[in-house]
């Protein structure tokens, strides 16, 4: 019996050492600038629990996301709210108006749509992120960009939270 326990307890220790549960903190952020319609379009995926702990965090302990007793009005505006608070955008060094378009839920993640309207060209983009950076000291944002024809990524932590691109 002695040795039926310790064996168990070689075999199985390390596995619960080593296969705590570790969660990984990202976002992932899609930047296309769209010629035809002088637009860019930006969409962002999170994970919902990750979202929810933020909004319930500094707006409202009773949200619920991706639930059937979402409240869809609250939920728009405190996400719209934290959006533009947290990425901010320049176009040729000045600082654009995000336009929050909306959301949805796939599974676990929760996508963001976001426009800016009525950019002619880009010789420059700088792209500031700190989404999730205020819960979350280990989150990194995976920022993808398609802007004339060329496609970047960085991946930006709270220790650099921008990355600014030159295209001329």
């Amino acid at each position: 019996m002695k040795l039926f326990k310790l064996t168990f307890i070689l075999i199985l220790l390390p596995l619960f050492a080593f296969t705590g549960i570790h969660k990984y903190y990202i976002s992932v952020t899609q930047i296309d600038y769209i010629e035809k319609s002088r637009s860019i379009q930006i969409t962002s995926r999170v994970f919902i629990d990750d979202f929810e702990a933020l909004l319930r965090e500094r707006f409202d302990e009773n949200i619920t996301l991706a639930d059937k007793d979402e409240s869809v009005k609250n939920v728009n505006f405190y996400t719209e709210r934290y959006l533009k608070e947290k990425i901010k955008i320049k176009v040729n060094d000045k600082l654009v108006n995000l336009v929050f378009l909306g959301k949805e839920y796939d599974g676990d993640i929760m996508r963001f749509y976001l426009e800016i309207e009525k950019i002619e060209k880009i010789e420059s983009i700088e792209i500031i992120n700190r989404v999730l950076f205020d819960l979350f000291e280990d989150q990194q944002n995976i920022v993808k960009t398609k802007i004339n024809s060329k496609q970047k990524s960085f991946i930006l932590i709270p220790q650099k939270d921008k990355a600014l691109l030159k295209f001329i």
